[in-house]
This record gives structure tokens, C-alpha cells and sequence, in this order.
């Protein structure tokens, strides 16, 4: 039976990471990157599409899991009629290596307890089953497809048959039991196996480490430090890169079709990214995000585009996945985002924002911060007035879509003041008329008098959460009656059990069939307009109640879904926990405004 998204836990190298299903299955795992093709799919199909299974064989009675310390190192538990084991799964480090590997350890806690392995590698997304030879001994199995091969070491006989390798064994309490998995090139000699035990030690004083630079100390620490390890991880860390997630096409409603690729990095993610990595004390990793973003964004400024890939490609081509039947039957798997080639003008402002925070913040950054800065916006004046996909990256046709004006505001806003206080050279005084110019359309066009809200787009009637950004951003302080009325009507028309929708898909055209669940994102929001609004017992109850949809390991999703009462949409979603630790922070502040956090 297909497991619900929150049964899954997170491991990884800050390479690639792995979903671990609470049955001792790994089913998701894309090897060497995180945007390459699985070689464990199982989570968007079957077993066969490929998974790493190890669990007891007698009658379970009774499982638990957490994660060691504040590590990413993860222990499952499992109590049998006959005794108790432990799985500790974790992925070392690379460093300088070319290799990958992925570490089980099999541990007896009481009496005996009968287990079994089922190893089924699919290369290309479950599609292509590698050819299976011995090396080195009955235990040790070396599966080649392709450019890839993994060399499978185990302290057991292995067999092998039908592209899979299985085994069968006893661990008694105090026994340890050690598998490896390492994924290599295919044309390269078989790799030297880790030594599973100085890998646990090493894996687990590094995260330890890392974690203990937080600098949060408020009274939900456990949450922001589970949410900076969780996109820690989904960090490239050749590049400094962070992907949106680590899956693909998990449904944002369970059998419908609104699937996407999430395993790239989104410009407009920037400045949530900057803040939270800069309030927690991450400043190395925010100056490698803000390099990141001016490597991928470089170039001629009408080839900006929202999305690239983990080394800042700029083809994210989209194609399905047909052999894969999707997760619980949500089709099409998508591989690849469509997106990356859509006009969405709200990512001119994305990156202005973030350049400026960078510069309050005294980071350092490329030196063609500044030129790069400057063509942007050069481009951006001939750009803004025109309709875009907008932040939700519709499929149907282009709107004026407000967020996407706001965000033209934010940019020459902060280009202003990067001009008077950091020196940056450019036309001051026509960014001056431009951001009235913008700032009057928006209140002309973008608010609509009869429903007291500012809506999605220029004479749409619709709400769209995305307007709960226009405080945040210092575009209106959050005492005007606008902004006021705006967080009302949404409170009012666009919650569903207590959590916001990003619009109402019935009532806005997106150009996409079915429905889909709160976005989780805007739900946090929210919050910050009600701690701006001086409702701090409001926010800190609706956090709260956010902090309570995670799964037991403190992992949030894109989306909840509150009739079915479960996560939705791909997992774990960094923007689902920068906004956690956005919220956080400023119920601890008793700020809610971005623009305030970056000193402007």
C-alpha cells in the first residue's frame, strides 16, 4: 500500500538526498544530483519502479522514528514479537569525492529479530534494470546501467535475480549490521566502500556542528533548527544552489494532474532564502545563495528567467514520465518544469531585494553585483507594464497580475536606496518617478473597492494570498485600511479549515483542471501580517497550529490538504520551512516586514 507523503523522512549528502519510508523503505532517490534521474521511484509507482527495502520479517507491533540530535541522521525502530531492531540511515558527506554513498546500519536492540533486503536499482526513473555481477565475494554485488553503476556491500550472502538483490537474515540484540550502497560512474573501477561506522561519526559531527551555529533562541528552536538542517540539505553544495524540493509530481491534490518538477532553484525564493539564512546566523551560506543567483541570472537581462537548474542551467525542458502511473494513480509525472520559459516580472524584484538585503547585511558579493543590478533594471522599465504567468506560474493566458507589479515596486524601491546608502550608480530620479508611477497604478487598478481587497490581477474580482506580501515588503504599512481590509477578505473568503488557500481555483483562472490544498506558505503570511497588526496571540496560535501539520520528524510539504487531513504537493518544500523560520523569528522580534529586516 502507496505510504502518505508525511510517512517519509529525509537523508541526504547536500548532493542528493533519499525519502525513507517509516516501513524501512527508501523509494525515492535520484543519483548523482538531485535533479538526475532516480534510481529508486517506487514513490511514483511500485516496487518495481525501484526501492530499497529492510525490515523485519516477523509481525511488526510496534514502530517509531526520530532523527538523532539535531543531525540528519535518521533512526527507525522497529519491536517485533521476538525482540527490537533499529535502522540507522544516513548519507556521508562527499567532500572530493566522486563518489555517493548511502549508509544503513542494522542494529539488535532486544532478543532476535528475523529481517529481510530487497535492493531493486531502476535507473531513469524507474524505467531501465541494470545488469547484476558479483565482486569481491558472495557479498558484494556491483549493478551497471548505463553511465551509472552502484556497488552494493553487505555484511550477508546476497542473491540476485530479475535486477534485484535480496537476503535474509538474523540480528540478534547488541549486533551491528552494516549495508553500503555507492553510486559511481559506470566506466570507473568499483569505488573503496566507507567504513560505515567513522561515516556515522563523521555524518553525525557535522550536522551537529552545523546546527550549533544556530542563533535562534526563542522558544520553538526545535522547529527552526529541523527546518535549517531540512534545507540545508536540499543545498547544492558544489554550487550553493537550493532546490524548491527534492521530488517530483507529487500531487498537489491525490489523482489530479497539478504536478510539477521541483527539484530547481526559483529566483523568487531569494529573498525569503537570504532573510532566514542571515536572521539564523548562516551568512557563509547566504553569500554562496546570492552567488548562485548572480552566476545563474548573468547574461544578457532579457534572458533572466524564474527558474534554473542546480548549477544554474537554464534548460529545465519538460517532458512525462508515461511509464510511471504516478503517485496513488496522479498523473502525469512530470520531469523537467515548463516554467523556466514563462515571462514572470516579479523575479526583477526578487533579485533586486536580495542584493539589497545582502549589501544591509554587509555580505560579500561578486563584483558584478552592481552592472548585473543595473541592466535588470534597465530591463525591467520596459517590461513592467506588460501581463506575465505571474508568481503561481499559470498555464493560462497572461494577467496583470498585482504581485507582479508590487514586486516591479520592490525593485526600484530598493535600488533607491541602494543608491543613497551603498553608492550604487544608476538614474535615481527616474527610478524615483517609475516606483510612484507604479506604486499609483497599483492602488488605481489593483484594489478593488467593492470587494474591499486588493486582488490577483487588474480587473479581476479574485483574491490571491500573494497580495499578503504587500506589508511585508513595506509597499503600505499594515495599519492602512487597505491592507487592513485585504487581510480580512482573505481571513474571510480564501481560508479553508483555518489555513490559506493561495487562490480560489474556482473563482481565478489558472488554465489547470481540479483543485488543490492550502498553500502552506501563505498560511505563515499570515501570521506575519497579524504580529504587524499587533494581533501577536492570533499569529502565535495560527504558527502553532502550522507547526502541528508537520510529520512526526518536523518535515512540511508545499500544501496541506484539510479535507483528507494529510500533506500534499512535492516534499519537504523549502519554502514551506523558510517561512517557518521567517514567522519564528519575527514572533520572537515582533516584526512581521521584510523591508524592516534588511535595514531600509
Amino acid at each position: 500500500m502507496t505510504l502518505e507523503i508525511s510517512d517519509y523522512g529525509l537523508i541526504g549528502d547536500c548532493e542528493t538526498a533519499a525519502l525513507v519510508g517509516n516501513n524501512g523503505s527508501i523509494d525515492w532517490l535520484c543519483w548523482p544530483r538531485f535533479d538526475s534521474g532516480a534510481c529508486f521511484a517506487a514513490l511514483l509507482g511500485t516496487p518495481r519502479n525501484g526501492r530499497w527495502l529492510i525490515a523485519p520479517e516477523a509481525e511488526i507491533t510496534r514502530s517509531s522514528r526520530q532523527y538523532r540530535g539535531e543531525t540528519l541522521i535518521l533512526e527507525t525502530d522497529f519491536e517485533c514479537p521476538g525482540g527490537a531492531v533499529r535502522i540507522t540511515d544516513f548519507m556521508p558527506r562527499r567532500g572530493d569525492k566522486e563518489v555517493s554513498d548511502l549508509v544503513r546500519i542494522v542494529t539488535g536492540l532486544r532478543g532476535q529479530v528475523p529481517m529481510k533486503t530487497e535492493l531493486s536499482p531502476r535507473f531513469d526513473y524507474g524505467r531501465i534494470v541494470p545488469w547484476i555481477n558479483q565482486i569481491n565475494g558472495e557479498n558484494r554485488l556491483r549493478a551497471v546501467a548505463g553511465p551509472h553503476a552502484v556497488v552494493f556491500d553487505a555484511p550477508v550472502p546476497l542473491s540476485a535475480s530479475d535486477g534485484s538483490i535480496t537476503a535474509r537474515f538474523t540480528v540478534s540484540a547488541g549486533q551491528e549490521l552494516p549495508f553500503v550502497l555507492a553510486h559511481e560512474a559506470s566506466h570507473l573501477p568499483p569505488p573503496e566502500i566507507c567504513n560505515a561506522q567513522h561515516a556515522l561519526e563523521d555524518t553525525e559531527r557535522y550536522w551537529t556542528e552545523w546546527a550549533g551555529r544556530c542563533q535562534y533562541r526563542g522558544p520553538w528552536r526545535e522547529a527552526v533548527v529541523r527546518s535549517l538542517i531540512t534545507t540545508k540539505s536540499m543545498t547544492y553544495r558544489p554550487t550553493g544552489g537550493i532546490i524548491a524540493a527534492t521530488t517530483t509530481s507529487l500531487p498537489e491534490a491525490i489523482g489530479g494532474s497539478r504536478n510539477w518538477d521541483y527539484r530547481f532553484c526559483w529566483l523568487r525564493d531569494a529573498t525569503f532564502t537570504l532573510h532566514s539564512l542571515v536572521s539564523a546566523g548562516y551568512r557563509t551560506e547566504a553569500e554562496q545563495w546570492c552567488d548562485w543567483l548572480l552566476r545563474a541570472v548573468a547574461g544578457a537581462a532579457h534572458q533572466a528567467q524564474p527558474l534554473y537548474g542546480i548549477a544554474g542551467e537554464h534548460r529545465c525542458d519538460e517532458m512525462e514520465a508515461d511509464w510511471l502511473p504516478g503517485y496513488r494513480g496522479s498523473r502525469p509525472v512530470r520531469l523537467g518544469n515548463a516554467a523556466y520559459s514563462q515571462l514572470q516580472v516579479d523575479i526583477f524584484g526578487s533579485v533586486i531585494d536580495t542584493l539589497h538585503q545582502a549589501r544591509c547585511h554587509g555580505l560579500e558579493m561578486h563584483e558584478a553585483a552592481s552592472g548585473l543590478q543595473s541592466a535588470l533594471l534597465s530591463h525591467l522599465e520596459n517590461i513592467w507594464r506588460e501581463p506575465d504567468e505571474g508568481i503561481w506560474e499559470v498555464r493560462s493566458d497572461r494577467q496583470h497580475f498585482v504581485h507582479g507589479k508590487l514586486m516591479s515596486w520592490v525593485a526600484f524601491d530598493r535600488a533607491i536606496k541602494s543608491a543613497r546608502n551603498f553608492g550604487l550608480e544608476g538614474p535615481v530620479e527616474r527610478w524615483e518617478a517609475l516606483r510612484n508611477e507604479i506604486k499609483q497604478e497599483i492602488l488605481d487598478r489593483g484594489f478593488d473597492a467593492d470587494r474591499g481587497a486588493f486582488v490577483q490581477a487588474y480587473g479581476s474580482k479574485a483574491l490571491d494570498a500573494s497580495t499578503l506580501l504587500i506589508p511585508l515588503f513595506g509597499f503600505l504599512p499594515a495599519e492602512d485600511s487597505r491592507v487592513r481590509s485585504t487581510v480580512a477578505a482573505i481571513e474571510k473568503d480564501l481560508m479553508r479549515d483555518g489555513f490559506v488557500l493561495r487562490y480560489d481555483p474556482e473563482e481565478a483562472v489558472d488554465g489547470l483542471p481540479g483543485d488543490e490544498g492550502a498553500f502552506l506558505a501563505c498560511s505563515f503570511w499570515l501570521a506575519d501580517n497579524m504580529i504587524l497588526q499587533g494581533r501577536r496571540d492570533e499569529a502565535q496560535a495560527l504558527f502553532e497550529r502550522l507547526l502541528s501539520l508537520r510529520n512526526d520528524l518536523g518535515l512540511l510539504s508545499e500544501q496541506y490538504d484539510w479535507k483528507e487531513k494529510r500533506l500534499v504537493g512535492n516534499f519537504p518544500q523549502a519554502f514551506s520551512h523558510f517561512s517557518l523560520i521567517d514567522t519564528a523569528f519575527n514572533l520572537c522580534d515582533g516584526h512581521g516586514s521584510l523591508e524592516e529586516a534588511s535595514g531600509s
